[in-house]
């Protein structure tokens, strides 16, 4: 009974010591110059939650490191003083009630230590009161659908790196899967409200320097908020397995000051209105096909292939598909419907009348789709069945 009481505690001594000696580990990779360029540790950040997780991140560990320094301290002076080549006897004290009891007390003691500050980190990073700014973010696969609920300003934010890069045809830029065409923009020193959800799958909003990291989860709204302390652009990425694309989906957040964050509020509402006007216009084949290319190579491809050859079963080829050659009225209808129980997404309320047709008279006339039937959508067209 003896011999396996010490095998258990022998055991759980083990467990310790392998934790106690990863955090030695980051400890040393934290302050020795050598592992500086490994970025082991946790960033400070840019608002005041990332520097309070920071600080609570270093308290737990040099508490850590203060308990492994003690217990290895403890257990080597124990092996070296009391071995059994010097005459030692082993004391008998297994059934001693004060050491059980101090052993069982003082752990107590330390996570008691250690939860107060957690606590108030954690109760501080649901206190969304008094933000003067709240914008929703829903995630989609594979992107993300921004709306400043304050300012009546929406849009998408795609991946912006270029396939050649993907593909290994041209040489990785410096933020290789990390550029977006359309990024977050907030104001400076002002409290911002996240509510995040998403439209499919569950997807995950993360941006380390912010200190925000929220599941987008559907039918559901998770709160979190940030203050960001000063001008900057602040990457991250979704960091929940969302499906074949999901390192296709990064988040950049760019901070401006008050005034110029109100010139871009300004921008958005002007653009907003161009958009408008561009779908009253008609265009030319030609225009259409080039601005056609541009943005199925943008919200297209990253499922149905720059070449329309698709990934069957879940993304179908268009290259002579009988949607993309067949009637327009049901080409249209797909663009902008979608298709129930499918992953095919309603484009309709995503991208501008432009943009939809410009999409679909490239997907008619590519590839070598173009029959005879039919091959040019006006944004006029679009506008029809959507019924507006």
């Amino acid at each position: 009974m003896k011999n396996k009481t010490c095998g258990v505690r022998f055991n759980w001594l083990s467990r310790i010591s392998l934790s106690l000696i990863g955090c030695l580990v980051g400890l040393l990779g934290h302050v020795t110059p050598a592992f500086a360029d490994l970025k082991l540790n946790m960033l400070p950040g840019v608002t005041p939650l990332s520097k309070d997780i920071y600080d609570l991140h270093m308290v737990i560990l040099l508490i850590c490191v203060f308990i492994g320094v003690v217990v290895f301290g403890v257990m080597f002076y124990s092996i070296i003083k009391h071995r059994k080549s010097k005459g030692a006897i082993p004391a008998q004290f297994h059934e001693n009630t004060v050491v059980e009891m101090t052993w069982a007390i003082i752990p107590l003691i330390i996570l008691v230590i250690m939860a107060i500050p957690a606590t108030i980190v954690i109760r501080d990073m649901h206190d969304t009161a008094d933000s003067e700014v709240t914008i929703k973010i829903t995630g989609y696969q594979w992107k993300w659908k921004y709306e400043y609920l304050d300012q009546g300003i929406s849009y998408f934010s795609n991946l912006s790196t270029p396939y050649s890069e993907i593909h290994n045809e041209k040489p990785k830029n410096k933020w290789y899967l990390l550029e977006v065409d359309k990024p977050m923009v907030v104001p400076v020193g002002e409290k911002i409200r996240f509510l995040i959800t998403s439209n499919d799958v569950i997807h995950s909003w993360w941006v380390p320097t912010l200190g925000v990291k929220k599941d987008a989860v559907p039918g559901f709204i998770h709160e979190a908020w940030a203050k960001v302390d000063k001008p900057g652009t602040y990457r991250g990425q979704c960091t929940e397995l969302c499906g074949a694309n999901h390192g296709f989906m990064p988040i950049v957040v760019i901070a401006k000051s008050k005034a110029e964050f109100a010139q871009w509020v300004a921008q958005q509402h002007g653009d907003k209105a161009k958009q408008v006007v561009a779908s009253d216009k008609s265009y030319s084949k030609d225009e259409l096909m080039k601005m056609g290319k541009a943005a199925y190579d943008k919200h297209c491809a990253v499922c149905h292939k720059v070449d329309g050859s698709g990934m069957p079963p879940a993304f179908p080829a268009l290259k002579n598909s009988p949607v993309a050659t067949g009637p327009i009225a049901k080409h249209i209808d797909v663009v902008v419907k979608g298709v129930s129980g499918t992953a095919m997404q309603a484009f309709g309320s995503q991208l501008s009348d432009k943009d939809l047709a410009a999409i679909i008279t490239y997907e008619r006339n590519a590839w070598g789709n173009n029959k005879g039937n039919g091959g040019m959508v006006q944004p006029s067209d679009v506008k029809a069945a959507k019924g507006q």
